[in-house]
């Protein structure tokens, strides 16, 4: 799927920051707070990281901080797309909390502010209705509202790009429900400000995240925790490139070597991580990704790199080494069905993604579970299929949904956790420090 045109493409932004969010305020529907010097600033950032982008159509919430954040990312832009106003983009609705601050909320209603952190689809607030008194769900709610923000826009923009300035809670739920996560998993894709996050839709594939809260265009380059996901927070990335990811080869289990782009892309993520502070290094015991690890291990020289096995790439059997037309020609039909219903896909001499997803996700989890409550940061170097998995099993997504997240060569992902073990995606497929751009340019190559 990575490498075929793709029908609508969405760019999601949050507003830059807010004076609410200064006071750590809660705003939801309230139209009262400005945005900050940095807010502004931000924003501007955000415009001249998307510029080179023609946008077919750009609208923003009704609510001032996402027009101001509009207008001053139009005003970085190539364009002559006038803003404007989707009322369906207005953020969620807290009616009982808006206005105060959030230790405020956590001392005057503990069990909706236990719901709001642990269990979002239970938040439950008493509202005036029609009928006296009623059961307002705020979390359900905005998942609906968000479904009708594409019902409404994926029919008038098929082919188009579209950028959308939103909030932090309606992106979570465009971004839920876009990849069919359902209301319970609201905290699991995080939003920071001024993030760029990437939608592609695809006529009859599942929706493909390509990208999630990238910040670095605000010099953030990898956003920060937040104040619950403090006990372990592990950093993604697929291997550089190699030959074969060039020429579209199916490489599998062939242990193929990084070539010199894939060495440079293994070096800018070196870079990338350098400052960030390292604890452990695990990696699959193939060749790309160990040689990626190790350069980015250079700038860690006291970290020792562990190597897994069950984190190898899938194997694709008698495929290994073949094209796609080769593939079709020997296997017709098949290469289609591995595109469209991947779980449904046996390897001639191979293996299915459900054993991928057994090894990979026991890899994970004994990762996870040594090194739960340190507050530890390692780094997992993999592959394509193997990445792919250990998120589609983070969102809460199966193996049909394997082509729902991009993983380009290089491309590192953030996952916190919580003490308890909740993981939350703070950032996917970042690759801004490969092309330098938002979008992944990364080669698409066969797995």
């Amino acid at each position: 799927m990575d490498d075929k045109a793709l029908a609508t493409r969405v760019i999601l932004v949050r507003h830059g920051e807010s004076t609410y969010n200064v006071e750590r305020r809660i705003q939801g529907h309230l139209d009262e707070s400005t945005l900050t010097e940095q807010g502004t600033a931000d924003a501007q950032s955000v415009g001249r990281a998307l510029k080179d982008i023609p946008f077919d159509a750009i609208y923003h919430s009704p609510l001032m901080r996402t027009r101001h954040t509009a207008e001053n990312i139009c005003q970085q832009l190539e364009t002559t797309v006038q803003p404007r106003v989707l009322d369906n983009l207005i953020e969620i609705s807290l009616p009982l909390w808006e206005g105060i601050l959030f230790s405020e909320v956590k001392e005057r209603d503990p069990q909706g502010y236990e719901n709001w952190h642990h269990y979002p689809e239970k938040l439950c607030m008493e509202v005036e209705g029609d009928n006296g008194l009623e059961s307002f769900y705020p979390v359900p709610a905005l998942y609906e509202q968000a479904q009708q923000v594409w019902q409404q826009l994926l029919p008038q923009h098929q082919g188009e790009t579209i950028l959308l300035v939103g909030h932090s809670g309606i992106n979570r739920a465009l971004l839920g429900t876009a990849l069919g996560l359902t209301p319970e998993r609201y905290h699991s894709l995080q939003q920071a400000n001024c993030n760029i996050s990437i939608l592609n839709f695809v006529p009859g594939q599942p929706t493909q995240l390509e990208s999630l809260n990238l910040t670095d265009h605000t010099g953030l380059k990898v956003s920060s925790p937040r104040q619950n996901y403090e006990a372990l927070r592990l950093l993604l990335v697929r291997h550089g490139e190699t030959d074969w990811n060039r020429q579209g080869k199916f490489q599998g289990q062939i242990d193929v070597p990084l070539n010199d782009n894939g060495r440079l892309q293994g070096q800018q993520a070196a870079d990338f991580l350098k400052d960030i502070h390292i604890d452990f290094a695990v990696s699959s015991s193939m060749l790309r990704p160990k040689e990626t690890a190790e350069l980015i291990l250079a700038h860690h020289p006291q970290v020792p790199l562990t190597v897994d096995d069950q984190l190898r790439e899938i194997s694709h059997g008698k495929w290994e080494g073949c094209l796609e037309n080769e593939i079709e020609s020997g296997y017709p039909g098949e290469l289609e069905r591995w595109q469209s219903t991947p779980a449904e896909v046996q390897m001639p001499e191979g293996e299915n993604l459900q054993q991928v997803w057994d090894r990979a996700i026991a890899a994970w989890d004994a990762i996870v579970k040594a090194h739960l409550g340190s507050g530890k940061v390692g780094i997992v170097v993999a592959h394509d299929a193997v990445n792919k998995v250990i998120l589609c099993h983070l969102a809460g997504l199966g193996p049909e949904q394997f082509w729902s997240f991009k993983q380009g060569n290089g491309a590192v992902s953030v996952i916190d956790y919580t003490a308890a073990g909740k993981p939350t995606l703070a950032a996917m497929n970042m690759t801004t420090h490969l092309a330098g751009g938002v979008l992944d340019q990364t080669a698409a190559g066969a797995l």
